[in-house]
């Protein structure tokens, strides 16, 4: 048996092999998530007793509708705590096909579907099942910060094309066009998008379509935000665009739409070749997501939408307030989001200056969020983390007042008066 030399035993009292710990290079290689990181910094001062106005997580303030919550009741009462199939119960897949064709009138079966532990659950599937090393995955940014990793994980390289702010941070089928080599897989999408808030057209979406049909790429259309919108024009499920149903993967969830973060329900719909691999992954990683919040998500997309509604009128107010505030912040500027509740905005004309009550110098977008919640007690992520240097993400899912009390802060941290 080897010996350590640096500890006579582990903890069970057997000998520790160093020689052998040591961690994959895929793991090592791993950035921890941004938004998680900085919502933990908040969480650490607001322990010590400080008041922080923490706008770092993308997560609804409202509770989950009661109506939901007395499905996962029943369900308990019922029994329905056990090993669901794998891939998720037929019921809650009936479900889901049943809500496409109501709000999209796209057509799935159930054996389309694969109901996993959330939506970035949803799209590590996808990614594993579909990618592997010596794949391109293109990436349009700023993009939500586990794209990248995900795609990596699965031994793919994630090529990112930046968007810019002129063009409202959308992906234009030139863009698109110009970064297909003969390496890549597929497109991975997000809209409405984190964190930008950008939105697509159907004329937009149609451009990138062509794209994918010409060079017979695969579309992961990540529409988690789908039900989060403040545009006229109404939401367009990428798969409904002509010629795009086979070779489109949707991801969606009921966390965003129903306040359902921690139910952690997320899905994929695809062909039935594509959804046979990834349930059979999936039956190897998790078994199967939780029985319990599989009735609750059931109960969610069969129910009455109108809590669905009223919490996105609610946003729209803040989305609206938030606007107001940022507008009114010298030297900063946001294309106004289209969708979600991010607000993703320009702060590199303060790179060199002193901010705050500490007359602090920041040089970078992960500087000045260091420096804002240090010195003013805000909690924002930075856009280094999104791909977007000189930007940063606040959330406005939560209460006026908190973005009222927040903003002044902000704005009395880069100098003016409140």
């Amino acid at each position: 048996m080897l010996k350590s030399d640096a500890a006579p035993n582990g903890a069970a009292g057997f000998p520790v092999c160093v020689s052998k710990m040591k961690l994959s290079p895929a793991v090592t290689a791993l950035k921890p998530s941004a938004t998680i990181a900085a919502a933990a910094k908040a969480k650490a001062l607001k322990s010590q007793g400080v008041t922080v106005y923490d706008f770092t997580l993308g997560e609804p303030d409202f509770n989950t509708p009661e109506h939901i919550q007395n499905a996962a009741i029943e369900a308990m009462r019922a029994g329905h705590t056990h090993y669901t199939p794998s891939g998720g119960t037929l019921e809650l897949k009936k479900a889901i096909c049943a809500a496409y064709q109501r709000d999209y009138q796209i057509k799935y079966e159930p054996n389309q579907v694969v109901v996993s532990n959330g939506a970035k659950h949803s799209i590590h599937n996808v990614l594993t099942a579909l990618c592997g090393p010596g794949d391109e995955v293109i990436i349009p940014a700023p993009y939500w910060v586990s794209y990248a990793a995900l795609v990596e994980l699965a031994g793919a390289t994630p090529v990112i094309v930046e968007t810019s702010e002129a063009s409202g941070w959308r992906l234009t089928g030139p863009q698109f066009a110009a970064a297909v080599t003969p390496k890549t897989r597929m497109l991975l999408l997000n809209s409405p998008c984190n964190p930008t808030g950008a939105t697509y057209s159907t004329d937009q979406l149609q451009a990138l379509a062509d794209v994918a049909a010409k060079h017979d790429l695969l579309v992961c259309s990540d529409e988690i935000y789908e039900r989060l919108l403040y545009t006229d024009e109404p939401f367009r499920c990428f798969a409904t665009l002509p010629g795009m149903y086979e070779r489109t993967i949707i991801i969606s969830g009921v966390s965003k739409a129903y306040a359902m973060t921690g139910w952690r329900i997320g899905w994929t719909l695809a062909t039935p070749f594509i959804t046979a691999a990834m349930d059979n992954l999936q039956s190897q990683e998790t078994s199967n997501p939780c029985s319990v919040s599989q009735y609750a998500a059931a109960a969610a997309l069969t129910g009455s939408q109108e809590c669905v509604e009223a919490m996105r009128r609610e946003f729209a107010k803040r989305r609206q307030y938030t606007l107001e505030r940022v507008a009114a912040l010298p030297g900063v500027n946001m294309p106004a989001p289209g969708g979600a509740f991010y607000a993703f905005f320009n702060i590199s004309s303060y790179f060199g200056k002193p901010l705050g009550a500490k007359r602090q110098v920041v040089q970078t977008a992960t500087d000045f969020c260091t420096a804002l919640l240090e010195d003013a007690h805000v909690a924002l992520v930075s856009g280094d983390a999104f791909g977007a240097p000189g930007y940063v993400r606040l959330s406005f899912a939560t209460s006026i007042d908190t973005l009222k009390s927040g903003f002044d802060r902000i704005q009395s941290f880069l100098g003016g008066s409140v």
